[in-house]
């Protein structure tokens, strides 16, 4: 019986793990200064421009501040490596800062949704403005680029982190087209200010709903849920190719972020001797770390073929 556990070696597809970590620093740096400009430029456009649902979007792009510093906190934690009391490493930190950018997506969404509905019935002292649709259409281009280059890079260097923070940058985009329609239909329609309540409505409906994928999707993690079944049948695909190898089974899998955790238990010739066993499996580990999806650690357990039923 043979156990061979060996970590993935970076290939020149993925980032040097410091790489990795000051490419999500620099992004979210740049996603934070971006954000308290918006921030603050959104929430004054709201005030002076008489805008409910500008104000709550400027305050949503604050609390995407607040995730930025999770994640360039965080970086520095779960990029050190495994130790004494964490032989896996700290990449569950990751998950766990995850998870704190869900939970305050979930607060602002309820905060901004419950603000809304108490006050819908109270009318507007002034029509919303052209400045606050001015701001609306500003968040909607400058956050939807911002998504799009932090979800290339955060895909890239295989964060979970920061494609859950990339979303964030897209709803806020999102979150300021209902704005933009309301406070237009309010400008066109001066008497119809409940729109712009509405709009803020809708705005929190978004940011719950997103809020409660990224929780249950940290929450799978955090319980060790597997990877899917197509994942494990190609990790079995890529095991039985080899020639010496009988049978895999028992192919369990777990994530740390974004990547995969593979341990698994092959049926080889009982006559094989431990070297050949090994250098077999060590083959086989290679084969799967540089084929498989996301996998950075294989476990391997090795059963001759005469104790199999």
């Amino acid at each position: 019986m043979i156990f061979l556990n060996e970590k993935k070696t970076p290939s020149n597809s993925s980032p040097h793990p410091a790489d990795r970590d000051q490419n999500i620093r620099k992004v979210t740096w740049i996603g934070f200064w971006v954000n308290i400009t918006l921030s603050i430029f959104k929430i004054i456009a709201g005030i002076i421009g008489h805008s409910q649902a500008i104000i709550a979007d400027g305050i949503h792009s604050v609390s995407d501040t607040v995730t930025d510093l999770a994640v360039i906190i965080g970086s520095y934690f779960w990029s050190r490596p495994p130790d004494a009391n964490h032989p896996y490493g700290h990449k569950r930190l990751e998950t766990l800062v995850t998870l704190f950018i869900g939970i305050i997506l979930l607060i602002a969404g309820v905060a901004i949704g419950w603000e809304a509905v108490v006050t819908i019935k109270e009318k507007h002292a002034h029509t919303p403005s052209m400045i606050a649709l001015m701001a609306a259409a500003a968040s909607i281009v400058v956050k939807e680029i911002l998504y799009r280059w932090t979800a290339l890079v955060g895909k890239r260097v295989k964060s979970m982190s920061l494609v859950a923070n990339a979303w964030h940058h897209r709803l806020d985009s999102f979150s300021s087209i209902p704005a933009f329609i309301a406070v237009g239909a309010a400008i066109i329609f001066p008497e119809l200010t409940f729109l712009d309540h509405a709009g803020a409505i809708f705005v929190s409906a978004l940011i719950f709903h997103a809020a409660l994928k990224i929780i249950l999707n940290g929450f799978k993690e955090l319980i060790d849920i597997g990877a899917p079944e197509e994942i494990c049948n190609e990790i079995k695909r890529l095991a039985t190719e080899h020639p010496a190898v009988f049978q895999a089974h028992a192919i369990r899998t777990r994530y740390m972020g974004r990547s995969i955790q593979v341990n698994l238990h092959l049926v080889l010739d009982g006559k094989l001797t431990v070297f050949e066993g090994h250098e077999i499996a060590e083959n086989i580990k290679k084969i799967i770390l540089e084929n498989g999806p996301d996998v950075i650690d294989v476990e391997i357990h090795i059963e001759p073929f005469e104790s199999c039923s």
